[in-house]
């Protein structure tokens, strides 16, 4: 079934679905921008790569065992002290996975002028100790010191706040939230426009900027969700009042969850 929610479906939220839904909506990020840019203007996908010690459960490659019954017997030289016994060295192997986290740049035609980032924050970025948070934050600053503008979708609402905006600030003036939509522009340093979103709501239509004097592009993210849910496998493999959300919903907001399942469900 299509998805019964008016804006973001929480049931995406899931870790063995996040990935696939993450790395489709920054492709049709793309799609949707690339032909609203102006000359000299062009949207491309960039990657964060970096490798951990994978955390799935492993066998070792070498086990060092003694025979059961046998006992260690040192062997002694001539003066009668204990020598060790020489060892032959081994190889251990420790797997590593490799991350990539892909995020959108808009430059200028000579391909040399990065204008704008936009990323779309994963649970790597929003999770304290994670290496993926480590570097994110480190080109988060890099951008913000630099002259290029940010402009970052949280569509999680799990983890730690992540995005450039101070959290307090963000509440005192829009009130709580669910997910949330940052752009910092380069040229009003101290302003961030924060999009607040609701679960009960659409998602927003969004000015990406661009140089200025060059004004801005409009990226409907609502539209872009629509479309990275239509073309994904999501109405096959997300069994709707069945599958669990992660993270859970509040009481009220799973009751009306309920609700909307159960309407959508209705001949």
């Amino acid at each position: 079934m299509p998805s019964p929610f008016p804006g973001m479906d929480p049931y995406l939220e899931h870790p063995e679905l996040w990935g696939d839904f993450h790395d489709s909506l920054i492709t049709y990020i793309r799609e949707s921008l690339q032909p609203a840019l102006p000359e000299p203007y062009f949207a491309q996908t960039g990657k964060r790569l970096w490798v951990e010690t994978t955390r799935r459960p492993i066998e070792p490659d070498v086990q060092v065992r003694r025979a059961e019954g046998s006992a260690y017997e040192p062997t002694f030289g001539t003066g009668g002290a204990a020598t060790a016994l020489a060892a032959e060295p081994v190889v251990i192997t420790v797997p590593h996975d490799e991350h990539r986290e892909p995020f959108i740049e808009i430059r200028s035609a000579d391909g040399n002028t990065l204008v704008t980032v936009v990323e779309v924050l994963s649970p790597t970025n929003k999770t304290p100790g994670e290496h993926g948070r480590g570097l994110y934050l480190e080109k988060q600053q890099e951008i913000l010191d630099g002259k290029v503008h940010l402009v970052e979708i949280d569509l999680l609402r799990g983890g730690e706040h992540t995005t450039a905006v101070p959290l307090d600030w963000a509440l005192e003036k829009t009130g709580p939230f669910d997910y949330h939509v940052c752009i910092h522009r380069f040229d009003t340093y101290s302003d961030y426009i924060v999009h607040p979103v609701r679960l009960q709501s659409p998602l927003p239509t969004i000015d990406v900027p661009l140089l200025p004097g060059d004004g801005s592009v409009r990226l409907d993210l609502q539209d872009v969700f629509n479309r990275t849910y239509d073309t994904g496998p999501y109405r096959r493999c997300v069994h709707y009042g069945e599958s669990e959300i992660v993270p859970a919903l509040s009481d009220a907001h799973a009751r009306w969850a309920a609700d909307l399942v159960l309407r959508a469900r209705r001949p």
